[in-house]
């Protein structure tokens, strides 16, 4: 799987993904289910074709772009494949959003049509006159006044669409990185992007077959969704479940009871709240499931032993980026290491730097950088952050790994977030890890802070288990750090908190916690 790939210069990635399926004669297996119904592959080429039309119709042409503020809901994968098969660029929004935010991104994506589901209409209707790319609104699933409703001019158009010749290295999509710190940024992708992400791990490390159902709790709006619950599956002509509420741990439940998947994708907090709620069983799940995928945050070593022992299902932790559209960096089913990212997905080449761009040795920290087949082609006119970030061939990660002997790799954290303490460096990630692994703990964040002599140590922020009490709990904490990863590394100061910060697709927002 991880040899390299040719693909033809005129090449289409929704033809790829929709049309051949049923071409292969699996047009009649289904697409994806959601709340309302379920979809075949041959009612997605029929309605992506409907798309292709409706675009034509509104004078929305090839490299023009749409944003996407969509549920996951069918109509997602309606829009986003019909709309790559016209040659129209999608750009898919984060559904999680403020108004502002959504100006932002639809001024700085010059958006001509906006595709947006009913419930969050009102978020972006206020700005919607403000925004002079706009041309046109469609909303999903409401007859709303001065907009089209979507499903039903879909429904209008015939399916008999002739998609217009597309180039294989050309921009297929827009996705917004998530915006950690600073602005979020457009990273554009091309359209053999998704299906070498399908190629190199959803069939090269899952395993992915065209009888998996699978469940995505990220959703399709972050790259690491997008690969779950669309690349992956329809590379295969396999079942999408989709979920258009908030993932909570009772939600996820109900679809893993009721649809039975055989995989099963969420991020470490997710994962942490299911193991906290004592009513959820490996017999009030899903019989069928095979393997669990964590990404998005490194999933702490205690976290996937715990789930292990609980469901009788691993969870294999793997690393990617919006940049890399998906997971370069992973366990395997048959190789868990918890506690580490594991090894590069064959395809990808990975190498450790310091700071002054030289190799670094086996244990000792330095800088992610990966070559693949899957790195966006940019940044939209972020010109000087895509000379930082795409180095010729490597891709600039932002993460501190070490390497050890057997050439697995360890997460330390972001560069941001690393800091030094008595001339050593110190990872937030490992001092998280080892607050997880006290039974009083459900999240932790750790952030340098500087003591009465100026000088860096750690501080952290904790949220307990429901019913745990803080009070007398400081100390043993301190103690416990030390036990487990050090004396140096314990948090001097300890706060308390409801929730930590994080972005929608489960990020800790460290910065925000850092004194000013």
């Amino acid at each position: 799987m991880g040899s390299i790939m040719e693909y033809p210069r005129d090449y289409n990635a929704a033809v790829d993904f929709v049309d051949r399926i049923v071409d292969e004669g699996l047009g009649e297996n289904t697409a994806f289910i959601d709340a309302q119904g379920s979809i075949t592959y041959g009612e997605l080429k029929s309605a992506t074709d409907r798309m292709g039309r409706l675009l034509d119709a509104h004078g929305v042409g090839r490299e023009d772009r749409i944003a996407m503020i969509v549920l996951d809901t069918i109509d997602f994968p309606i829009i986003f494949w019909g709309a790559i098969k016209a040659g129209v660029v999608p750009v898919a929004i984060n559904t999680m959003l403020t108004t502002e935010q959504y100006r932002y991104m639809l001024t700085d994506s010059r958006a001509r049509v906006l595709f947006v589901s009913a419930a969050l209409l009102p978020v972006v209707e206020s700005l919607l006159g403000d925004l002079p790319a706009l041309g046109k609104v469609f909303v999903i699933g409401d007859e709303t006044a001065g907009h089209g409703e979507f499903r039903q001019e879909l429904a209008s158009h015939p399916d008999d669409f002739r998609p217009p010749p597309t180039c294989s290295d050309e921009v297929a999509f827009w996705l917004y990185s998530s915006g950690s710190t600073g602005q979020p940024k457009g990273v554009r992708h091309i359209h053999t992007s998704l299906m070498e992400t399908a190629r190199l791990y959803g069939k090269g490390v899952l395993g992915i077959r065209w009888d998996d159902v699978v469940f995505s709790a990220a959703k399709l709006f972050f790259a690491y969704g997008l690969g779950n619950g669309m690349s992956f599956p329809m590379s295969v002509g396999a079942t999408t479940v989709l979920l258009a509420d908030r993932p909570t741990p009772a939600a996820v439940f109900e679809i893993l009871a009721l649809n039975q998947p055989t995989i099963f994708y969420g991020v470490p907090t997710l994962y942490a709240a299911i193991l906290a709620e004592p009513d959820l069983t490996a017999e009030s799940g899903s019989g069928r499931l095979r393997l669990c995928v964590s990404a998005g945050e490194a999933l702490p070593k205690e976290l996937g032993v715990t789930w292990r022992k609980k469901f009788g299902v691993d969870i294999l932790d793997g690393v990617g980026s919006t940049e890399l559209l998906h997971i370069y960096l992973s366990n395997r089913p048959d190789e868990v290491n918890y506690g580490f990212s594991g090894r590069p997905v064959p395809g990808y080449q990975v190498r450790l730097v310091d700071e002054d761009g030289g190799g670094v040795e086996p244990g000792d920290i330095g800088e992610l950088l990966v070559r693949g087949p899957t790195a966006a082609d940019g940044y939209w006119n972020q010109r000087a952050k895509s000379r930082t970030t795409f180095e010729g061939e490597w891709t600039r990660t932002g993460d501190k790994y070490t390497r050890d002997g057997r050439g697995i790799f360890l997460y330390c954290g972001r560069t941001d977030d690393m800091f030094k303490v008595s001339g050593i460096w110190v990872s937030p990630f490992e001092v998280e890890s080892a607050l997880i692994s006290h039974d009083s703990v459900l999240e932790a964040a750790v952030v340098p802070a500087e003591d009465e002599e100026g000088l860096l140590k750690p501080k952290a922020f904790i949220v307990l288990k429901e019913g745990r009490d803080s009070s007398s709990l400081t100390e043993p904490l301190q103690e416990h750090v030390k036990r487990e990863v050090g004396n140096w590394k314990y948090p001097r100061w300890i706060e308390y908190v409801d929730s930590l910060p994080k972005t929608a697709t489960g990020k800790i927002q460290r910065f925000k916690l850092r004194d000013p």
